[in-house]
């Protein structure tokens, strides 16, 4: 059944390829960017294009009520460099200050805007990379807690996917925790440092992660919207794995060298502490909710396929 759809980051890396798929399907959508020059794209992709602020609660609550719509998909982050600047996983707190309002400020205005106008259905980006709670086995379920990593530059930012994931929850939507998004858009930035030797692998590489391509994470959210799932959902492919696997693979894959070692006490000072741990320490994903609640069939089941076929 067509529905009204309002996505709330329309023209970012997923945003961008969710709208199409949205609009082919018999949907009317209305998408939403910061900035008036994008609204052509949006137009292009089939869309009513709409300027927002997420921070803001009014310009969130008139969109939203213009809009009229049946569901709202808040894809809102603010990691691009337009947003965040050139990225620093140093500064993660820093780095990261823009997302994690849009997780916690934004995602408050568009539940009020929803509960405001009578909107039944909410879903909402996650995420579960290598945040997985530092204890027990590698590989997380939905059962298990994101790691706040409390004391770390990363706290804030889990802070806010925890409070992202009690809030939607108690409104009675949907979570899609996104893996580590991989493709157009999406990487183009951490290809760069690959090709030039300036991502290395830090200490034994054992901590693990999950990935997902764009086009994975499109269509579980466009499942989501369509079934009105309701709940948390880990958005990985089938093969959580650790750096020491995957980032060798990524770099022979755009035709770079082999990445080079450095070690843990190294990283730490020319890094930070957050890409020490999520290289040496993270913890990945299990997608087993994901396929047996929603059907979800992945174009790319393994980062080994994903990252020779999908990443331009």
């Amino acid at each position: 059944m067509a529905m009204r759809v309002f996505v709330a980051g329309g023209t970012g890396a997923l945003g961008r390829r969710l709208v199409p798929q949205l609009v082919g399907r018999g949907h009317q959508v209305t998408a939403t960017t910061t900035s008036g020059a994008k609204l052509g794209l949006l137009a292009r992709l089939g869309a009513d294009g709409v300027v927002m602020d997420g921070l803001n609660a009014v310009s969130v609550g008139e969109a939203v009520a213009v809009a009229r719509p049946d569901v709202i998909v808040h894809q809102m982050t603010g990691i691009s460099v337009a947003h965040a600047g050139k990225p620093d996983p140093k500064h993660f707190d820093q780095w990261f200050m823009p997302t994690t309002r849009l997780r916690t400020e934004g995602t408050d205005h568009l539940l009020a805007a929803a509960g405001a106008t009578g909107v039944s259905h909410f879903v909402a980006q996650g995420f579960a990379n290598w945040n997985g709670i530092r204890a027990g086995g590698w590989v997380k379920t939905e059962e298990d807690p994101l790691d706040l990593h409390e004391g770390s530059p990363a706290h804030g930012l889990m802070a806010a996917l925890r409070h992202l994931e009690d809030a939607v929850g108690s409104a009675g939507g949907a979570v899609l925790r996104y893996g580590g998004l991989y493709g157009p858009g999406a990487t183009d930035e951490a290809l760069v440092l690959v090709r030039k030797r300036q991502f290395p692998l830090v200490g034994g590489g054992t901590g693990y992660a999950s990935w997902v391509h764009l086009d994975d994470a499109v269509s579980a959210t466009v499942v989501a919207v369509e079934q009105k799932a309701r709940g948390v959902f880990n958005i990985v492919d089938d093969e959580p794995a650790p750096a020491s696997e995957w980032l060798p693979h990524l770099a022979a894959c755009v035709g770079a060298k082999p990445p080079l070692r450095v070690p843990a006490w190294l990283a730490r000072l020319l890094a930070g502490d957050v890409m020490v741990t999520m290289m040496t320490e993270g913890h990945g994903f299990s997608n087993a909710k994901a396929k047996r609640e929603l059907g979800w069939q992945l174009r790319y089941p393994s980062w080994r396929q994903g990252f020779r076929e999908g990443l331009v």
